[in-house]
């Protein structure tokens, strides 16, 4: 027993000790991390990434956007205007012919022997009248021994044969013009298209097939539609000058040709609503093409000083617009706004914002009002001002 006392103590403090080291480590540390925390105060929240541009006041142009279709500006199916059959094609398909060039020949020999009748005849009538002049001239040498009536009836003759020659005149001008028909000749310069008959073919006057179809395509025209509440800006436009029109592929994607309005049909689709314009393309690279699809601009108008913003910073909600911004705390503002109009990206906004704000353009499903917020500026253009980065 007085042997194992010393071991019992020795154990007795060797617990001690450890009890107090156990809890030094544990309410020691933490009551001084808690102190260091109180000075620090509570933690800062995170900024939000966000990208910024400028509300910027700009001259705005006002398009009117559509769908129309091209047509050649003048279109031409050549028919044959005489019967026969056909000796020779001279143009290609898919060629572009010159006014006047040759295209196809008919067999002009029926033509041409009437042509030689008719001078034929004429010469007759001519050897005819030359005697009925020297009978009359002889009738009236005689004088008192030639008979009025004689003298009347030569006159009379010689009226008759002028007559016949003048009617052997026009004879000769149609066989002429029948004979010309074999040649047929281009009426317009344009686009000739797919050949309808081949070398050997007979071809008739009242056929109503034709040979070939020429599209004019230098200038070309542009059908389109707009909205009849439009027609008043539009025609109010006319009266300072021709609008602008600009083709596009139907995608919106590339520019196809710009061109001016020429026309603004004479009454309104009252079953849709619309008036049907025409505008003129020069063309002269063919990136128009008759009965091709387009997308179309016109420009009605350009408003001066417009408050404009990128699309992305239009926010959608139940109670209508709005934008955020970006304050001078970096912190974000949320404005109701209204939008005129929108196209190519930018919006125009009526009400709400004022040029040279910060307006958040993308990263906003992140942003509640008050949020601080770290910008990035969206635009390239080194001349804008930019928010400071957080």
């Amino acid at each position: 027993m007085k042997k194992s006392r010393p071991i019992l103590w020795i154990l007795i403090m060797a617990a001690v000790a450890s009890a107090g080291y156990y809890g030094w480590q544990k309410f020691g540390p933490p009551q001084a991390g808690k102190s260091q925390t109180a000075q620090k105060g509570p933690p800062r929240p995170a900024a939000v990434p966000v990208s910024v541009a400028p509300v910027q006041k700009v001259d705005f142009p006002v398009y009117l956007t559509g769908l129309g279709t091209v047509q050649g500006f003048n279109t031409v199916q050549v028919r044959s205007r005489v019967d026969g059959q056909i000796d020779k094609l001279a143009f290609r398909e898919g060629q572009i012919v010159q006014e006047g060039e040759l295209l196809v020949s008919i067999d002009p020999r029926p033509y041409q022997a009437a042509l030689d009748q008719a001078k034929a005849k004429k010469a007759q009538d001519e050897a005819n009248l030359a005697n009925a002049n020297l009978e009359l001239q002889r009738a009236m040498r005689l004088g008192e021994f030639a008979t009025a009536q004689r003298v009347d009836t030569q006159r009379s003759t010689v009226a008759q044969l002028n007559a016949q020659i003048a009617a052997d005149e026009a004879a000769i001008a149609n066989a002429q013009t029948q004979l010309d028909y074999t040649q047929i000749k281009a009426p317009i310069t344009g686009v000739a298209g797919l050949r309808q008959v081949d070398i050997g073919n007979i071809v008739n006057a009242s056929t109503q097939t034709g040979i070939v179809t020429i599209s004019q395509v230098e200038p070309i025209s542009v059908i389109f539609t707009a909205p009849e509440d439009q027609l008043p800006y539009i025609s109010e436009g006319q009266k300072a000058g021709a609008l602008k029109v600009i083709a596009f592929t139907t995608d919106g994607k590339k520019t196809l040709a710009e061109g001016k309005l020429a026309v603004i049909n004479n009454q309104v689709d009252t079953t849709s609503g619309t008036v049907r314009l025409k505008a003129v393309f020069e063309n002269k690279d063919h990136a128009l093409w008759p009965g091709q699809s387009v997308s179309t601009r016109l420009l009605v108008r350009t408003l001066k000083d417009a408050t404009v913003v990128p699309d992305d910073a239009v926010q959608h909600s139940t109670n209508g617009l709005y934008a955020y911004t970006v304050n001078q705390d970096n912190k974000a503002e949320v404005h109701k706004i209204k939008v005129s109009y929108g196209i190519d990206g930018r919006s125009v906004v009526d009400e709400g914002l004022t040029p040279g704000q910060q307006v958040i353009t993308g990263g906003q499903f992140k942003v509640q009002p008050g949020s601080l917020v770290s910008t990035a500026v969206a635009s390239s253009d080194p001349a804008q001002n930019k928010v400071r980065q957080e």
